[in-house]
């Protein structure tokens, strides 16, 4: 124990610094079910809003931890200065927040969408991050993660959400053909669709974006959307091109 009540680790060699050392990879996030959550905005704001998901802080210091005033059920860890630098991947210098990932059920494509949806494949964990990011500000609760897409609760992704994570419910998608059999309406972002400002945005509808890269399955039956430019760029980066579609979608249900 340390003067301020919180116990100190060094090593890491420790049980629960290996622990913690896995979770800047996905695949330590899937095998603990857990993450870090770093930031001098997100991790006050988090507890202020959102303390249920988290089970731990980690800081340099004590006073760090008091100045923080995190809930009494969470416990405290005081960290040698190695093993919380190697931990605060973003260089903050800030105390970290240790996470339970929440339980992701499989998604129904049997039953139609409520609200806006949106299922999606990004890999890279950043552009994620950016997407829900925009999901939570306008108004799409529901995410599916399709095969191919990174964690959300990878550093990167937290990161670049900016706590957007926790206004959300995320469920395991399916192979791509299970969308094919999806009730209710469904749309995608496609280059070659018609031009998105001529759609009729129906409220309950699933929005799906594809992989970087690779784009959407070509047998994919959905009403392809596209978002014109003036053509001076070959194509938008896949999360302008879903914040443009959503905020589309949030501006028609505000003037229905």
């Amino acid at each position: 124990m340390t003067g301020g009540g919180s116990r100190l680790i060094e090593s890491p060699q420790n049980a629960r610094a290996k622990l913690w050392m896995a979770l800047g990879e996905t695949r330590g996030i899937k095998k603990h079910g857990a993450f870090l959550l770093a930031g001098r905005k997100t991790v006050p704001e988090a507890l202020k809003r959102h303390a249920a998901p988290f089970s731990a802080v980690l800081a340099l210091h004590d006073k760090d931890i008091a100045a923080l005033k995190p809930p009494t059920a969470l416990e405290r860890f005081v960290l040698s200065r190695a093993l919380f630098e190697t931990l605060d991947v973003n260089g903050t210098g800030f105390p970290l927040l240790v996470g339970r990932v929440p339980a992701m059920a499989a998604a129904d494509f049997s039953k139609p969408p409520k609200g806006l949806e949106l299922v999606c494949a990004l890999g890279d964990p950043a552009n994620l991050g950016a997407v829900l990011r925009s999901a939570a500000a306008f108004g799409a609760k529901r995410v599916v993660l399709m095969e191919a897409a990174a964690h959300p609760f990878h550093p990167k992704a937290l990161r670049a959400a900016a706590n957007a994570q926790f206004e959300l419910q995320f469920l395991k998608g399916p192979g791509w053909n299970a969308l094919n059999d999806a009730k209710g309406a469904l749309a995608a972002l496609d280059g070659g669709g018609e031009a998105i400002e001529d759609y009729k945005w129906p409220r309950d509808i699933r929005l799906v974006l594809g992989e970087e890269g690779l784009g959407l399955p070509a047998g994919l039956e959905a009403r392809r959307l596209s978002i014109p430019t003036t053509g001076a760029v070959e194509s938008l980066n896949a999360t302008v091109a879903a914040s443009l579609a959503m905020q589309a979608h949030f501006a028609a249900m505000r003037k229905a």
